[in-house]
């Protein structure tokens, strides 16, 4: 029951912090190493807190599946017009396809270079780092960005170079637990013209790929083989997720309509000083 309790607090922390540009995996890196699961194998946490975020992925999915789903009737199909196409909503495919694009750089490094990450970067003081910096990132950006008005209102017009663009971006993190794949995908975004409204739905809309093969890349990793309880973890840390993130992603859509994301700069700052205070006293 202890360890049941430690991954509902897990999903917790995962649904909230997952959508809010302050990183997921910082945080659950942080909370492994104040309330560490006892009963698990050599290498389930490192797979667990990737694995874990599907339950915010599906979150996004059952939010915006009118946005996402690209197989619906369209105009055509309501004109008599048959055949495939009059079932295509061809907007929605060409968005796909910007996403996917966004997605190689950091597909191509999470392959060729995961292990490598894991061994010299997720650990207290590295992630501790990221925060501020990525803290002091959002403050500058923002601060630039002031009175500027977005050339990029809507996601149609987001164009291939600006998805690959962000997708570099996105790599950042991808190497850097700490860093947030929301916070560097949406600062990227923010520095390319694109508004606060379309850079976070945006980065909700490229989780889903992303999120999904960085789960299967950890399953296959671990061996794809758990013990009971192992599962039952696993299981109750993504429904947890899940319906923390319902109300998550509802509240930051509301929120960035009227403010800004310095608040979760200034907060990246305190909580990295705090924890290189803490495992500093503690090492």
């Amino acid at each position: 029951m202890a360890e049941i309790i430690k991954a509902i607090l897990y999903g917790i922390v995962e649904g909230i912090t997952e959508w809010l540009p302050i990183s997921s995996t910082g945080h659950l890196i942080l909370v492994e190493q104040l309330i560490p699961f006892q009963q698990t194998s050599e290498g389930f946490f490192d797979m667990f807190d990737v694995v874990i975020q599907l339950g915010a992925i599906l979150a996004v999915v059952l939010l915006f599946w009118k946005q996402i789903w690209p197989f619906a009737l369209t105009e055509k199909s309501r004109r008599g017009q048959t055949g495939i196409q009059a079932y295509f909503k061809k907007d929605i495919w060409v968005l796909w396809f910007k996403i996917l694009v966004s997605c190689v750089p950091a597909a191509v490094i999470g392959v060729l270079f995961d292990d490598v990450f894991d061994k010299y970067f997720y650990n207290p003081v590295s992630v501790s780092i990221a925060l501020i910096l990525f803290g002091v990132a959002f403050l500058v950006v923002e601060n630039w960005n002031k009175g500027r008005r977005p050339k990029v209102t809507k996601l149609s017009q987001i164009t291939y170079q600006t998805a690959l663009l962000i997708g570099i971006f996105q790599v950042i993190a991808a190497v850097f637990p700490g860093t947030s794949r929301s916070g560097a995908t949406i600062v990227g975004a923010l520095l390319l013209g694109v508004s606060r409204t379309v850079a976070a739905e945006y980065t909700f809309f490229l989780a889903i790929p992303v999120m999904f093969g960085a789960s299967l890349l950890k399953v296959v990793k671990f061996g794809a083989v758990f013990t009971s309880m192992e599962l039952a973890l696993l299981l109750t840390g993504m429904a947890v997720s899940f319906v923390v993130s319902l109300f998550v992603l509802r509240f930051l859509m509301g929120y960035i309509k009227k403010h800004d994301f310095k608040v979760f700069g200034w907060y990246r700052i305190a909580l990295g000083i705090v924890v290189l205070v803490y495992f500093g006293v503690a090492g």
